[in-house]
């Protein structure tokens, strides 16, 4: 299998995540979230999804890159893209947590982790095809405001 159809697998199961995530979060944007406190700083709601759009296009553009590696580096490649499964699946409960059970607090315990996986995400991408790496810092940067975000609106919320 050639690197573009395994970045087109990684989209695709990226994608998945992106919109089972959006279906517990369409709802709760309606219905829940225009009710609680937010900072001064939270983003409009239209926002969100091309972000999440294009932050979802970059990591499967990373898992395939790495992906690719997988004959010359098999064990590292296997640990890496072991590491991207565990931060998507974070990132998909994450929604459920905040969005599906109206839970801020829980949330931010759960995002804090999933930054830490994103991180040793990028450390064991960019150590096998750098350019991986870097494509991985917008969803770290993301994520970090993401998890501001979310204590903001918990602090504001208790």
């Amino acid at each position: 299998m050639g690197k573009i159809a395994k970045i087109a697998i990684a989209l695709i199961v990226c994608l998945i995540v992106g919109y089972s995530a959006s279906i517990v979060t369409r709802p709760s944007v309606e219905s829940w979230y225009p009710t609680i406190e937010k900072p001064i700083f939270n983003p409009p709601n239209w926002i969100f999804m091309p972000v999440w759009t294009s932050l979802y296009i970059l990591m499967a553009v990373a898992a395939g890159l790495v992906w690719d590696k997988i004959k010359e580096q098999n064990e590292e490649v296997k640990k890496a893209l072991g590491f991207f499964l565990i931060q998507l699946t974070l990132n998909a409960v994450w929604s459920y947590l905040f969005f599906g059970l109206k839970n801020p607090m829980l949330a931010l315990i759960e995002i804090a982790i999933l930054w830490l996986m994103i991180y040793e995400t990028y450390l064991k991408f960019g150590k096998i095809n750098k350019i991986a790496g870097y494509l991985l810092i917008p969803y770290l940067a993301w994520v970090g405001f993401a998890t501001i975000l979310n204590a903001s609106i918990w602090w504001l919320n208790k």
